[in-house]
């Protein structure tokens, strides 16, 4: 078979014909977009969340000082490793017998690159559930737990942690921030109904998306379909009025999300 009529057929190209509104922050929408554009698909990107450093490091240097007084580290997300470790390598590297967990694949893929070792990490769902199902956190009475995350964010790890009798702190190493972007190209793309699908992997992202496209994006937006990373988006979406078809992801990575996706697009 001929390399032109292999990457016209469906199997080599099962996104053809779909407009993806990728809204990954610019750093981390890379990945996603080449598997979409592998898949014969086209990767529109509109980040809705900037990263950018914290507010005021200095609580966070505080933390960073007491590193050694800890036994458990959680990094909550990719960001917070990429954040938490440049701090952290500034002052010597983590203390020996620091036990390292993360939240997900992204995040300890991240802590490999960088020499870490990560003793646990949820194996399907990458969420903070998942996290507190693993054996490791059974029994946590009396340990130390720093929490490396985004400024604000969800308080469930960290009040379950306590009530199984964990100390439990917050270092807060970077912020998410709604971008002043503009939305004029993306409005025109809706219009010629080149937008078929948008993949959102946060309920913040979600939020930013809906009060960026303002009255007339929503017109759109509460009509067009979304692949989501977790049931907990899907029901924000829902109470958002977003009435399209939402498809649940097993979790946010580019894998899970692009096989949804692929998903998506065969049943539609």
């Amino acid at each position: 078979m001929r390399s032109s009529e292999h990457s016209s057929s469906p199997a080599s190209a099962p996104l053809r014909g779909s407009g993806i509104l990728v809204t990954r922050p610019s750093h981390q929408a890379a990945p996603l977009c080449e598997l979409i554009k592998q898949a014969g698909g086209e990767a529109i990107r509109f980040p809705v969340l900037e990263i950018s450093d914290p507010s005021d490091t200095k609580q966070l240097d505080h933390y960073l000082d007491r590193l050694a007084d800890y036994q458990v580290a959680i990094f909550i997300s990719a960001n917070a490793v990429r954040y938490a470790m440049s701090h952290i390598h500034k002052r010597g590297g983590l203390p020996d017998g620091l036990r390292v967990t993360a939240i997900g694949r992204a995040s300890a893929r991240e802590l490999h690159h960088l020499g870490v070792e990560v003793s646990d990490y949820p194996n399907e769902r990458f969420d903070s559930e998942a996290l507190l199902a693993l054996p490791a956190f059974a029994d946590v009475a009396g340990q130390h737990i720093l929490i490396f995350r985004g400024e604000g964010g969800r308080e469930h790890l960290a009040r379950v942690l306590r009530e199984r009798g964990a100390v439990v702190d917050y270092a807060e190493v970077y912020r998410r921030v709604k971008p002043d972007a503009d939305t004029g190209e993306l409005l025109q793309r809706w219009a010629r109904d080149e937008i078929q699908v948008i993949m959102l992997t946060s309920v913040e992202a979600m939020h930013n998306l809906y009060e960026l496209v303002g009255k007339l994006g929503r017109q759109w937006l509460t009509r067009t379909d979304l692949i989501v990373a977790s049931q907990r988006i899907r029901e924000q979406a829902l109470k958002l009025g977003l009435a399209g078809n939402i498809l649940v992801a097993d979790n946010a990575t580019d894998e899970a999300m692009f096989k949804t996706l692929v998903q998506w697009k065969q049943g539609t």
